[in-house]
């Protein structure tokens, strides 16, 4: 329907390459996922790559935003981590494959070494960062922990980005709301 329609949608598969704890060359005939989408174009990227990422959402964005259709996304990525707590996720690789690929290709460290390299940012400077995250991420689970629940007006926050209040369908058809709060932000600080 969205190439019958010609609508700028990009449809992205995550691929990891295991369905569970089976390999994609176990469980699909034709691994190029990118290719399946009949008459929707597909493209192919790393997705271990963060530069290479940026560049293909860059790309299928304009290719979109051109009026020319839909497009499939497949960004090939791998999981270091079993599926789920009952996957330990060695019983189908090894634990060097697994150490191995967050070596060498760890899309994180090989994005920092390339920024470091090129001169763009210091060690110093990202350690700043960290320690910035980190704080933002210990405040974060802080203030989810002994905040306490949100309001049901919550479930209407974060919908837009910098924009003035939406008016949002509710559960019913006759139902809508002006946005009373844009962001769980302001409804948190409302609190305090």
């Amino acid at each position: 329907m969205a190439k019958l329609w010609d609508l700028p949608c990009i449809f992205v598969c995550e691929n990891n390459g295991f369905g569970m704890g089976t390999s994609a060359d176990r469980s699909s005939a034709s691994t190029d996922y990118y290719t399946r989408g009949d008459y929707v174009p597909g493209v192919w990227v790393d997705g271990m790559d963060v530069l290479a990422v940026r560049e293909a959402i860059r790309w299928c964005k304009e290719y979109c935003d051109a009026g020319k259709g839909p497009l499939m996304l497949e960004v090939a990525t791998y999981r270091y981590h079993g599926h789920s707590m009952s996957d330990p996720g060695t019983s189908y690789r090894t634990r060097d494959e697994i150490q191995s690929v967050r070596k060498t290709r760890d899309p994180i460290t090989g994005f920092k070494d390339r920024i470091v390299t090129s001169g763009l940012v210091t060690e110093d400077e990202l350690k700043e960062v960290d320690k910035a995250v980190r704080k933002e991420v210990e405040d974060a689970t802080n203030s989810a922990v002994n905040d306490g629940v949100l309001p049901p007006e919550a479930l209407y926050a974060d919908i837009f980005h910098n924009d003035e209040p939406q008016t949002v369908r509710g559960c019913t058809v006759d139902e809508t709301i002006v946005q009373p709060y844009r962001t769980t932000k302001e409804i948190v600080q409302q609190r305090k």
